[in-house]
């Protein structure tokens, strides 16, 4: 038994005590059960595979956890019902269960919710004076009569503690807050002084490690019990892609900050070099940085990072490969992508062969089975695919002339046994990325696939299949109206009698709304495929001639069972009605807010952003989910799977984007509107004067799910004053100006990696350029956050104050508002922004939304929504009921008989 008494340490529990001895050193968090640190257990949670998400748990314990941190936050989740059923999972794995759980969330609904049915003594991450003393107080009593633990971040109503002075100020203040007004047990209190990044190159920021390991000291001298946490990641941010000196800062940072009282913390092992390991030249050059030791430390730091970055076994060309018949060193350099050799061996085959075809057909053909079998098998990945496109689009462009005239279709006009699948992006909808990988990926297994490209008509789509002799269609959209195209062209096909299997596929798209929507409409084979890996099976077992008829009865059956339940669940969904729903809008304290006046109203164009300064807020995680590698940057390039190949991805990035920024590929434009408005209902009405005497409203949508007590029904329109005068928003921003004609010279060299490169890095500097824009806007053009300080990370987290919806997201669906907000901001003609007939907007690498600066605001989804609120919505709009249900109909909790024809 621990002779220390209960009063004196730290206990948390699950089936086991964790004690905070004198002599535990530090207690590792495990992060991976966090949908905002891990892309894989995101997918989990997302797709409802609990099972496999606590094998995520399980792993993060058998790891060396000793606590789990599990948060739920994601836009497209219903967090609390997530958080509920994950932690009652937990409670029934002894294993996971014997450690605490840290209850992670920016949402004090979910905490409460998580603090309701966890086990044992967990940790509630967080809370704050951000919001004042109030509810920070009132927070705290409820953390408290649970009997957990609790982290407190370093900010108040100012924002974040970025100085000594500031760290110790409000974490004072909030220990005097929780020990003599709440009666908190001082050895439950966790403070997070916030570890920011240091050589940055900015004078300010050279001391942040030395005011953590400062700030660290004076709590465990002055705030007695109370102990300390954080992210050390931070401190590293601006070596991001130099993991050598990322995992050296790491392990010199944890090394004086457990010598300074640091308690626990997150802390990736697979980025944490041992301190006494570290290269004593390296070591120097970094305690110079984290202490601040030289005038020059950053720079010195900077100069030695190069050569730490391409220090270690030299590269030896291994050429023995190019010995090998000609036949395996044609199947070499397509596994391995090596374009450098195929031209010369491409010609060595003809010559041996005696003919251009049986080189396509022989060598070419029979190295691209070998790829698709190892990308199959999960040997390759996709960026490794792609590459090896390109190889063989390169050989088959050098043997086209020595090609005879096709006498019938077929690969390159040379076989009819070749299966053929067109690929088109519906119309009205601009976004090709997925629908490129998947051509890719299914040409990589001997398909012949016609892409007609993007904003096809119906018509054409049916025409080039019949034309062409397809096998397969494959349909792409992005954007919510490209889902009543998908159902148009499924019609028109039954209407003329095809029976040409359809295959479904894009972002907005799911296997519900194929069941529901697309199936019941086509008599022939519709499927949805989620990604490319997919399509390859899918493909095959829908035209093969063996298992066409029994995949075909298989799909029609699976997807009538989704139908019936779907149908079930919708029976039983409860609402309330629009009346209802309106009177239990989000409650807040109107009389004691003062809303920020802009300091710039009106138009704020900005003509050209500096693509070497968006950079820096390039969020990387969705860039390799792009490329179908899972994981969260920068773990990701450490991941034993894929990491290898994340890392080559990454050096193949950011040599584009030098290019990018050097040579002009891209220009990045963007306009900003603020303006006073007034609140009508729901609507939210522009000021006239400052739109040259337009009126300018935006019609918002509000849940209509009924809610537990105290929670309410949201609208955006509630993050608005509701009598008196307003500010708002609106911006649009591209990074795709531009982009075509180097996208041409690549599609001419059949170079389809560096294609989809391009559009990616495109589509990552619009994100990036949105994110800069908004904290432009936060701390400059509205001025509402001016103190604000955080690092990349944190913007990815969206830890500041405010949100930006965009139309067409979950907290307001409805993409038709677009035109008024492109109105508004006068987008065509200021920066040459626009949108199709269906709301896409162009160029595709575009980002466009609204700008609420209430500090409760936050996002949400809405749901579905009834009847009576679609007749208020069309009244709203001065539309009829038809067209709004067309608008709304991924969201409508009853089945309209719309008219897709």
């Amino acid at each position: 038994m621990s002779s220390y008494p209960n009063n004196n340490v730290l206990r948390l529990s699950g089936l086991e005590p964790l004690v905070f001895t004198p002599e535990i050193n530090f207690v590792n968090i495990g992060e991976r059960t966090n949908v905002t640190g891990s892309k894989k257990f995101a997918r989990l949670i997302l797709n409802g595979d609990y099972d496999q998400a606590l094998e995520v748990a399980l792993d993060q314990v058998r790891g060396g956890a000793q606590i789990l941190d599990v948060c739920m936050d994601e836009a497209m989740l219903d967090g609390e019902a997530a958080m509920v059923k994950f932690l009652n999972l937990i409670a029934s794995e002894p294993e996971i269960s014997r450690i605490p759980v840290m209850i992670d969330s920016s949402k004090w609904n979910i905490i409460l919710a998580g603090l309701k049915c966890v086990q044992g003594k967990g940790i509630v991450n967080s809370i704050s004076l951000k919001n004042g003393e109030e509810e920070f107080i009132q927070q705290a009593k409820t953390v408290k009569r649970f009997g957990a633990a609790v982290v407190v971040m370093a900010f108040d109503e100012k924002g974040q503690a970025d100085t000594y002075e500031r760290r110790i100020h409000i974490c004072e203040r909030s220990y005097d807050l929780l020990t003599k007004t709440v009666k908190f047990n001082p050895q439950d209190i966790i403070f997070d002084p916030n570890i920011f990044p240091v050589a940055t190159g900015m004078d300010e920021h050279k001391n942040n490690a030395i005011d953590f390991f400062r700030a660290t000291r004076w709590i465990k001298d002055h705030l007695p019990g109370a102990k300390v946490s954080g992210g050390v990641s931070n401190v590293s941010f601006s070596f991001r892609g130099n993991n050598p000196v990322r995992e050296a800062m790491h392990a010199v940072f944890l090394y004086h900050a457990i010598k300074n009282g640091m308690d626990m913390g997150i802390v990736n092992p697979s980025m944490l070099e041992v301190y006494d390991d570290i290269p004593k030249d390296l070591l120097r050059h970094v305690e110079d940085v984290i202490w601040n030791r030289r005038e020059d430390a950053t720079e010195r730091l900077l100069d030695f990072a190069e050569s730490v970055k391409s220090h270690g076994k030299k590269s030896k060309i291994d050429d023995a490969w190019r010995s090998l018949t000609i036949e395996k060193r044609i199947e070499h350099a397509l596994v391995k992508g090596v374009i450098d050799f195929i031209i010369e061996d491409t010609e060595e085959a003809r010559l041996k062969l005696g003919d251009p075809l049986k080189v396509i057909e022989g060598p070419l053909m029979d190295g691209m089975n070998v790829v698709g079998d190892l990308f199959g098998e999960g040997k390759m990945f996709l960026p490794q695919v792609v590459k090896s496109a390109r190889v063989m689009k390169k050989a088959v462009a050098y043997l086209e002339p020595f090609m005879p005239l096709p006498d019938e279709d077929g690969i390159d006009g040379s076989s009819s046994s070749v299966k053929k699948i067109l690929l088109a992006t519906v119309k009205g909808d601009v976004h090709d990325i997925g629908k490129n990988i998947v051509g890719v990926v299914l040409a990589c297994n001997s398909y012949k696939i016609i892409d007609l490209g993007v904003m096809v008509e119906t018509e054409k789509i049916i025409e080039e299949a019949l034309a062409q002799k397809a096998d397969i269609i494959g349909l792409s959209g992005l954007i919510t109206p490209s889902l009543d195209e998908m159902v148009n062209v499924a019609m028109e096909m039954e209407r003329r009698g095809l029976r040409i299997p359809l295959l479904i596929g894009g972002a907005t798209t799911s296997r519900i709304h194929t069941a529901v929507k697309i199936d019941p409409v086509y008599s022939g084979t519709v499927v949805h495929v989620t990604d490319a890996s997919k399509s390859v099976p899918i493909a095959g077992e829908a035209i093969h001639e063996g298992t066409r008829e029994e995949y075909h009865k298989q799909i029609k059956t699976t997807y009538k069972k989704l139908r019936k339940d779907h149908e079930a669940k919708q029976q039983v969904k409860q609402m309330v009605t629009y009346e209802e729903a309106k009177n239990n809008s989000v409650e807040i304290d109107w009389k004691n807010y003062q809303p920020v006046k802009p300091a710039k109203l009106g138009l704020t164009v900005m003509d050209e952003l500096d693509i070497r300064q968006l950079r820096d807020y390039i969020d990387w995680t969705p860039f390799f989910s792009t490329w179908m590698l899972s994981g969260k940057f920068p773990k990701i390039l450490k991941d034993p799977v894929v990491g290898k190949e994340a890392q080559k991805l990454y050096e193949d990035a950011n040599r584009m984007l030098d290019r990018i920024a050097v040579e002009k590929w891209l220009h990045a434009k963007a306009v900003v509107g603020l303006f006073p408005v007034q609140r009508n209902g729901d609507d939210i009405i522009i000021d006239p004067a400052y739109t040259n005497g337009n009126q300018y409203i935006f019609h918002f949508l509000r849940q209509q799910g009924k809610k537990g007590k105290g929670v309410p029904n949201r609208s955006l329109a509630d993050y608005i004053h509701p009598k008196e005068l307003d500010y708002f928003g609106a911006f649009a921003v591209t990074a795709g100006l531009g982009i075509e004609k180097k996208l041409e010279e690549f599609q001419k060299q059949g170079d389809d990696y560096n294609d989809i490169m391009l559009k990616a890095m495109a589509d990552r500097l619009a994100e990036a350029a949105a994110e800069f824009l908004h904290e432009k806007v936060r701390k400059e053009l509205w001025g509402y956050a001016k103190e604000e300080i955080l690092d990349n990370e944190g913007l990815i987290k969206e830890a500041y104050t405010g949100i930006r919806p965009a139309p067409g997201y979950p907290a307001c669906p409805e993409h038709s508002e677009k035109r008024t907000l492109f109105t508004l901001l006068e987008a065509e003609t200021r920066i040459g922004m626009s949108l199709t007939d269906s709301y896409a907007m162009y160029p595709t690498s575009s980002v466009s939304g609204y700008y609420f600066g209430h500090p409760e605001s936050k996002y949400f989804g809405l749901g579905k929504i009834a009847e009576d609120q679609v007749e208020d919505y069309a009244r709203r709009k001065g539309v009829s009921k038809e067209q709004a249900e067309k608008w709304l109909s991924p969201n409508l909790s009853y089945s309209p008989q719309l008219s897709y024809v």
